[in-house]
């Protein structure tokens, strides 16, 4: 699965959607969507917005964590 990190991020530097929409010229919406988790894709320029304003490299905002294998039913 792929863990986002954007609210842990933005949140740790104090930063607030409506202000990290306004300094990186994305719409609100768009930050919105990543900070609560609801987005379903993400553009690479979206990506890189949002790394510089807040510093960070891409694998720092978003993450792939292994799934845990379920055993299969019997």
């Amino acid at each position: 699965m792929i863990k986002n990190n954007i609210k842990d991020i933005m949140d740790r530097q104090n930063k607030g959607i409506r202000g990290t929409a306004r300094e990186t010229g994305l719409a609100i919406n768009t930050v919105s969507g990543l900070y609560h988790n609801t987005s379903k894709r993400v553009d690479f320029e979206t990506l890189e917005k949002l790394c510089k304003h807040l510093k960070v490299s891409t694998g720092e905002l978003i993450e792939y964590i292994e799934d845990e294998e379920t055993p299969p039913e019997q």
